[in-house]
């Protein structure tokens, strides 16, 4: 981005060769239209964060990029995460790759993480509970699902907060204005898709909520590392609902601990029984089977007592 003396900037550096281009996806396609841009020179292309960006809509400009550039070159693909959607990128525009893992550093001690177990149901009971009274620091809300990220904000908009919904279907002047917004505190609550997960670096977030449990732990990791920033304190708080229940014990597993869990408030109703062994993280459940009267098999839930 940027105004017009850094476009023609741009332009010039682009015509006149360099060695180097550091460029977000839309603007580096913008230069290839308007202008005679040769990349048939390019050794080595290199993606960044490549799973934000796919989070972020830019993977029909990756593409559009990739078919400018010539076969013959490395490609480097970072990636905090390897979704569905990043193998077959890979498998598009690498070349018989070789993949390298670094172990994912563990959260911040000064977080401090705690967990509702609840029902899909009671969520949202847990939102207007939680932010009943006035929040003292900037909230980071996150959701793996662009329509709850909506459905929130508007929740809280009617709550009388200052917030915001951050996700892919925002153009990128007005995420970047919702960011600007957010750290000047003319919003005290973003409601965000991971898309913000990674690449934020604001100090006085105080609380990051997960209303869904993250799809594996290093989700969990980027999320949470979004407070407790600069020497500060914060609070990571996550809804687990029944069927998230394996899916965060996984994350208790990787972090080697137990993960504090919050008494629901009475006026909630009862909460789940934590069994995540039950529930296997979506893969199919504990089932038991018995004959039923017609001599065929019926089967039924039957989760372990717990110790």
């Amino acid at each position: 981005g940027g105004d017009g003396s850094v476009w023609d900037q741009q332009k010039q550096g682009l015509q006149m060769g360099v060695d180097v281009i550091i460029a977000t996806p839309g603007r580096l396609i913008t230069h290839l239209e308007m202008y005679d841009i040769d990349l048939s020179h390019v050794r080595y292309f290199i993606l960044d964060e490549a799973d934000r960006m796919l989070d972020m809509g830019f993977s029909d400009d990756i593409m559009r990029i990739v078919k400018k550039l010539p076969a013959e070159r490395q490609t480097i693909m970072f990636s905090a995460t390897m979704p569905p959607k990043i193998q077959q990128l890979a498998k598009t525009i690498l070349n018989d790759p070789t993949e390298v893992k670094i172990a994912v550093s563990k959260p911040n001690e000064a977080i401090t993480q705690a967990a509702y177990i609840c029902t899909e149901m009671q969520k949202m009971g847990l939102i207007k509970e939680m932010f009943g009274k006035p929040v003292k620091s900037k909230s980071i809300i996150f959701s793996s699902s662009k329509q709850k990220v909506k459905e929130l904000a508007y929740t809280l908009k009617r709550m009388k907060f200052n917030v915001a919904a951050m996700h892919s279907d925002l153009e990128q002047a007005e995420r970047e204005k919702v960011m600007l917004d957010f750290k000047n505190n003319k919003i005290t609550v973003l409601v965000a898709t991971d898309i913000v997960a990674r690449g934020i670096d604001i100090e006085d977030i105080g609380m990051v909520l997960n209303y869904d449990v993250p799809h594996d732990p290093e989700d969990y990791i980027h999320r949470i590392g979004r407070t407790a920033r600069a020497n500060a304190e914060g609070l990571a708080i996550t809804f687990v609902s029944e069927k998230e229940q394996g899916k965060f014990h996984r994350i208790e597993q990787f972090l080697e601990k137990e993960i504090y869990k919050i008494p629901l408030p009475p006026s909630l109703g009862e909460a789940p029984v934590y069994n995540p062994k039950a529930f296997n993280g979506g893969r199919k459940p504990n089932y038991k089977s018995k004959r039923n009267g017609n001599g065929g098999k019926k089967r039924f839930f039957r989760p372990k007592k717990q110790e």
